[in-house]
């Protein structure tokens, strides 16, 4: 089972630090090892959240996300999407751009750090949303009580997540944005720009999420129908055909999935030009990276770790929730890759020993009271 998910993730693995130690010598190895090290811990937090998504597809859409979507997370924001950055901001083609990189690596991060703001207040209102929805919605299972059952109470008030997030985004667009933070330590009003990056983010989130939500739905009343089918074909001796609803489900779910891991890269992009401004060893650094993320991911779907860690997933959200609050305090002020690399990993860490706890308390229940019901364990706050 093991080698059979992350046999790819260890041949990429292998292929690209074997092509930076053979191009680049020992530093452009030990550069593309520390890279994949920081993706992935920066990127558990997407494992653990895409899983809850992917976990809905079947097999052969799981399939497509480790193959199509890994071309699209590699090449699309690992390659592309740094390049595209540089050609929007310095007005330039791609071409130009990629030449750019190559020939003149500092004119190239100068760039990208400049249009940083743009893209934090991007990626923070769409991983902010993927929050605000996931606390204020009604849950089998709640990590702090005493906070979570109270906010899904409020999560029945129409349009309550994009209210907040609207305010949090004029919020950062008149206090933070004013003085963001610039190549070479200078300071530009860009709130304007944060104000057009949120929205944009804003936007992508409730369409991409809306498509998939509706189909999602579509695809659970499909589900059922064909359970009735299956029924009645059962007693007719007959076998009932499938349709293709599941396929626009399981298309928009990956496109939503797409998106979600795309709003994850960016600080691993960005991060990465506090160790590395080549382009080439960022592209296989993050890459083998973005592996091992879409492995996991297919990992904790089979195995159903989520199915018997429950609290992962709150801790895997409320991560997102302090990479949406980082991503837009980055406008302004740095904050180490390695602050924000610990507070996700050890926020997931905190529910994986909350999901021990539980499990643990609830066998000793059910040795103890024989058929009694299992009592909910709560993290104690």
């Amino acid at each position: 089972m093991l080698l059979k998910t992350f046999g790819w993730s260890f041949g990429v693995t292998a292929a690209g630090l074997a092509a930076a130690a053979y191009f680049w010598g020992w530093e452009g190895f030990a550069v593309v090892a520390i890279l994949s090290v920081l993706e992935i811990s920066l990127s558990f937090d997407n494992a653990v959240v895409n899983a809850g998504v992917l976990k809905k597809m079947n097999e052969f859409w799981q399939k497509i996300f480790l193959t199509i979507g890994i071309l699209i997370a590699v090449f699309g924001m690992r390659l592309v999407f740094p390049v595209v950055i540089v050609a929007i901001t310095a007005k330039v083609g791609p071409i130009e751009a990629v030449e750019l990189a190559m020939k003149d690596p500092e004119q190239y991060e100068m760039l990208v750090t400049d249009a940083h703001p743009s893209i934090a207040a991007f990626g923070g209102m769409f991983l902010l949303m993927i929050f605000l929805n996931f606390i204020f919605s009604e849950k089998d299972h709640y990590w702090f009580g005493r906070l979570e059952r109270p906010l899904s109470r409020l999560g029945k008030v129409d349009g309550l997540a994009v209210c907040i997030a609207l305010i949090v985004l004029l919020v950062s667009a008149a206090t933070i944005a004013t003085e963001a933070a610039q190549h070479g330590g200078s300071v530009v009003d860009k709130s304007a720009t944060v104000m057009l990056a949120g929205i944009a983010g804003l936007i992508t989130y409730l369409v991409v999420g809306g498509l998939s939500g509706h189909f999602e739905h579509k695809l659970e009343e499909e589900e059922e129908r064909e359970e009735e089918a299956e029924e009645e074909a059962r007693k007719a001796g007959k076998a009932p055909t499938m349709v293709g609803l599941a396929g626009k489900a399981a298309f928009f779910m990956f496109l939503y999935l797409e998106v979600l891991d795309a709003s994850f890269s960016f600080d691993g992009v960005i991060g990465a030009f506090a160790i590395t401004n080549h382009i080439f060893w960022m592209a296989l650094g993050l890459g083998i990276g973005a592996m091992y993320v879409r492995s996991l991911t297919v990992y904790l779907v089979r195995e159903g770790t989520l199915d018997d860690y429950v609290y992962l997933e709150h801790g895997a959200h409320y991560a997102i929730g302090a990479l949406a609050a980082l991503l837009l305090i980055t406008i302004k002020w740095h904050v180490s890759e390695v602050i924000t690399g610990l507070i996700g990993v050890g926020l997931i860490g905190w529910s994986f020993w909350s999901s021990l706890r539980r499990n643990r308390h609830n066998a000793e229940a059910e040795g103890g009271n024989g058929s009694e019901p299992k009592s909910e364990v709560t993290s104690g706050v």
